[in-house]
């Protein structure tokens, strides 16, 4: 690369953007990983009973009605059974008003007081070298009924059908439920059973109450296994939630955020308390409303894995290009007192060599964890780029301030994936840094020069002219 320092600057900045190939690749390979690993934490999360959604419970009255309808009737001889004919041989008909008990549709009441502890243990399944996080959850729940709303929404000829009542509690999948699920009314037991597809649209169970009117107050009981996530729906005219669980990175989403809630290094605890008035759901209906109230009333709490090794990885990845670039600059600074400047060629070794730090820190992450993978990788790139600067390039004394880049960058990088909120901040600190000290490195440089002299570059040190004297030489005579 012997040509002008202009030449070179820009020789410099294509091969960047040349590098902006293997880094883009580089990123395609995190992103398929983080995918492949996605899906072993959906198959293994589905397996254990997936993400749950706890809805209800919902009183469910069946209303039957009398229904007067005038009917046509054939007219028959009493004596022979025979139907009857007019003049012209037509068949005699009478009319007669006739009651029919029809069904109607079943009333649906929320409870009045809905108070439920949701209690979660938590622990970590293995799919080859992939970590899913699952949970237990003990769930209990109190709640009453206020039926005397029932009459209200009944028409005329109306009758509600207590002794048939229902109480149904929906989840996502069944499979889910664990150990012995009950359901008290009173001191009264009553026999949960599976809902079965014809019976709705979602899972979970129903008990038939007798009649609600003589039961003041229920509890249910219920052992479910789940993963990724855990959500419940605010029921009751009043509801009141409270959920602990081991995990210390909860990630709290939906429609409703905690009222208070307490994160620690042991796990969290959380409280909602929601009146009716903000679920926009009535208490009483004459149609089913799960469908909405799943939909739009739902919230509960993710099992967030803060900043793993993907995410690090594919962020590292985004800096590929600046750290490379950032390399590139160093080497062209540094070599100004060199007889032979680095060739292209050497120029994408070393952006090969950082490239592949990315896929080496994601294959190690995956075996030893992010902390260790990052010191291993980084150290073998950091070594690499040293050595090859010392022998490939012949910076002698110089190679130095190469490796004390180099560290300087990998341990900014590193800080920067432990904090992903100041990630944009420090990336761009590092990159003006960057222009400014080149800026400032090249202040004196002869761009258009076709060659560079010795002593020029970052190094180099300033001449010092001796100031011109004048020899006056004495009159002669």
């Amino acid at each position: 690369m012997q040509r002008s320092l202009g030449v070179r600057f820009i020789l410099i900045g294509a091969l960047t953007f040349l590098m902006m190939i293997p880094t883009f690749f580089v990123s395609e390979t995190i992103n398929e990983r983080a995918d492949y690993n996605r899906r072993t934490g959906e198959s293994v999360g589905r397996e254990w009973g997936g993400r749950q959604l706890l809805s209800g419970p919902v009183l469910i009255v069946p209303i039957e009605a009398t229904v007067t309808r005038r009917e046509q009737q054939a007219m028959t001889d009493p004596d022979t059974g025979e139907q009857l004919l007019d003049g012209k041989g037509n068949p005699r008909f009478i009319y007669r008003d006739m009651d029919h008990i029809e069904r109607r549709a079943p009333v649906y009441l929320y409870p009045s007081q809905f108070d439920v502890s949701i209690d979660t243990k938590t622990e970590i399944r293995h799919r080859g070298i992939f970590r899913v996080p699952v949970y237990r959850s003990d769930v209990a729940m109190q709640f009453d009924f206020p039926t005397d709303a029932i009459a209200e929404h009944l028409g005329e000829g109306e009758v509600a059908l207590f002794n048939h009542a229902r109480i149904r509690v929906h989840v996502n999948s069944n499979r889910a439920l664990r150990g012995q699920a009950t359901l008290m009314a009173g001191d009264q037991l009553l026999q949960l059973e599976p809902l079965n597809a014809a019976q709705g649209a979602y899972q979970g169970v129903e008990a038939l109450t007798g009649d609600p009117r003589k039961h003041d107050r229920y509890a249910i009981t219920l052992g479910m296994n789940g993963a990724h996530a855990l959500q419940i729906t605010p029921s009751g005219r009043t509801s009141n939630i409270h959920m602990t669980a081991d995990w210390p990175h909860p990630s709290f989403f939906g429609a409703f955020l905690p009222d208070e809630q307490q994160v620690t290094e042991d796990g969290f605890t959380a409280k909602w308390a929601i009146p009716h008035l903000a679920r926009a759901i009535a208490q009483v209906s004459r149609e089913d409303l799960e469908p909405q109230a799943r939909q739009s009333t739902g919230f509960g709490v993710r099992l967030y894995q803060p900043n793993d090794f993907y995410q690090k990885s594919y962020r590292a990845a985004h800096y590929g290009v600046l750290f490379i670039g950032i390399t590139f600059l160093t080497i062209f600074l540094i070599e100004g007192q060199s007889a032979r400047p680095a060739h292209a060629v050497q120029y994408i070794l070393v952006g090969l060599s950082q490239s592949v730090f990315f896929v080496l820190l994601l294959a190690l992450s995956e075996q030893f964890g992010f902390a260790t993978a990052y010191l291993a990788a980084a150290g073998a790139t950091i070594a690499l780029i040293t050595a090859f600067g010392a022998i490939a390039l012949h910076l002698g004394r110089r190679t130095w301030l190469l490796g004390l880049l180099q560290l300087i960058l990998y341990g900014g990088l590193y800080l920067i994936l432990r904090s992903a909120d100041y990630a944009l901040l420090a990336g761009s600190i590092i990159a003006f840094a960057a222009i400014a000290g080149t800026m400032f490195a090249t202040r004196n440089a002869n761009w258009h020069g076709t060659a560079r002299e010795p002593g020029q570059g970052l190094f180099a040190r300033m001449r010092r002219t001796a100031p011109a004297t004048t020899q006056i030489k004495p009159d002669q005579t």
